[in-house]
């Protein structure tokens, strides 16, 4: 199979940026997160998120975050497409501050969790879920 100098380098261009590509989405996620907290110092305690260890459907992933005294939770995948997921905001009356949703995941990821506290601190919480179908197109 004999390639020309033109296809050489289109595979060569395709190789290089399938090994930039995981870090540019890790430092997007890191991105959103900064903005979401105005780049301050995120802690561990304080916020709670529930997902399945495997996933056996990645169309139809249930989680739940609990963040007491919380005034927004971020939900983001960080292997999707677009890892936003959703943003849950607690008003003063919220009996509690809790949410709990179905989300769609590509693949095997990590799923993060930020809570805006009331004293305007930060927390987070990240889980690890194994996905056998992709939901993404995967």
């Amino acid at each position: 199979m004999e390639f020309t100098r033109r296809e050489t380098l289109a595979l060569g261009a395709g190789a290089a940026l399938m090994t930039v590509l995981p870090m540019r989405a890790h430092a997007a996620l890191d991105d959103l997160i900064a903005e979401f907290t105005g780049g301050a110092d995120i802690g561990d305690a304080g916020i709670e998120l529930t997902t399945p260890e495997i996933a056996e459907n990645g169309n139809t992933v249930p989680i739940e975050v609990s963040a007491p005294g919380a005034v927004a939770i971020a939900v983001y995948a960080a292997g999707n497409p677009t890892p936003p997921v959703a943003t849950f905001k607690f008003g003063e009356l919220a009996a509690s501050q809790t949410a709990s949703t179905r989300i769609r995941l590509a693949g095997t990821q990590d799923v993060v969790a930020i809570a805006q506290l009331a004293d305007g601190s930060f927390a987070r919480a990240a889980n690890t879920v194994k996905v056998t179908i992709g939901g993404c197109g995967g």
